[in-house]
């Protein structure tokens, strides 16, 4: 996939492209569906099968303190994009200029001029421009006169509700990984680099690898079964991650995230790392001794066997770096 980090400026972006526009944060299966339809109008028309999105989220700069912890860091919004078949993404710096850009400019000097787009597919829900005054009825209307077809796309429904970015955040928020995973249409991961701990874990009998996390948001304190896929081993290892503040051992201490890996021990400090989350075993909790925290461990350990024998780690829907 061809990524325009400046499609505005000194890159020159594709013209006559199928194009859709959104924050994509974590791709759900809203996002796919806007994507699958791209790409099969690009098919059709032999055109490109691009994507805009923007960087950072827009909020992030109009009203920081409402701004959204996001699912994924804008590297694996791009690499789920183009997994979901973009052939361009054109990434728009979000500054304060285009942040008062009124929705008709926006239209005639990006759309049309620079981009002179054949077809755009946008959630119904889809508001541009300054004040979030342009809509689909406008992008409809100048789309008539300008030369493009603007097509609006319903909400993906599942259990009832639509699927948004902010329902798998609540979820995720929540610790519930396996709703995050219907939404996602995939496991939910995170990436950060491996560092030295206090290694705590290996002096009870369960190394873990601690990991420096890249994502704004990750699931709830407590205990999961996971994957972790180590790039110099080439493959994927199930593992019981912990993510909390280890209230047994300390009083005050800041979060972590360790990742215990079944049957795993070698050294892969300052590794890039990728973990997966399958689901929650339990909430984090104090014990009353060392002891007692170590026959939880046990426990977790087993039962993230068991799931990994029920589960297929080969058969999963794992996005890997």
């Amino acid at each position: 996939m061809e990524v325009l980090r400046d499609p505005l400026g000194n890159d020159e972006p594709p013209r006559g492209a199928i194009c859709t526009i959104g924050n994509f944060d974590g791709v759900h299966l809203g996002h796919q569906e806007l994507l699958r339809l791209v790409v099969e109008r690009a098919g059709e028309l032999d055109a490109t099968a691009a994507a805009m999105t923007f960087d950072p989220h827009p909020l992030k700069l109009i009203q920081p303190r409402q701004a959204p912890r996001l699912l994924t860091t804008l590297d694996q919004r791009l690499q789920l994009l183009e997994r979901h078949g973009a052939q361009a993404c054109l990434v728009l710096p979000f500054t304060h200029r285009l942040a008062r850009m009124p929705a008709e400019k926006f239209v005639r000097q990006v759309l049309v001029e620079r981009l002179c787009i054949r077809e755009l597919f946008v959630g119904s829900s889809f508001h541009f421009g300054a004040d979030r005054e342009g809509s689909i009825d406008l992008l409809a209307a100048m789309g008539r006169d300008l030369g493009f077809d603007a097509h609006a796309v319903p909400p993906v429904q599942l259990e009832g509700e639509p699927v948004s970015s902010t329902r798998v955040r609540r979820l995720v928020a929540h610790g519930d990984v396996e709703g995050a995973w219907k939404l996602l249409g995939r496991p939910l991961f995170i990436d950060g680099q491996v560092y030295h701990g206090e290694r705590l874990g290996r002096r009870l009998g369960f190394p873990t690898l601690n990991t420096a996390i890249e994502n704004e948001l990750y699931p709830a304190h407590g205990v999961y079964v996971t994957a972790v896929h180590i790039p110099s081993f080439g493959r994927t290892f199930p593992a019981v991650t912990n993510i909390g503040v280890r209230p047994t051992v300390y009083e005050k201490y800041r979060t972590t995230v360790e990742s215990h890996l079944l049957d795993f021990t070698a050294d892969v400090y300052r590794e890039k790392v990728r973990v997966f989350f399958f689901s929650r075993l339990r909430e984090e909790k104090v014990f009353s001794s060392t002891m007692a925290l170590v026959a939880q461990i046990r426990r977790d350990v087993e039962a993230a066997r068991l799931w990994n024998l029920q589960h297929d780690l080969e058969e999963l829907e794992l996005i890997l770096p």
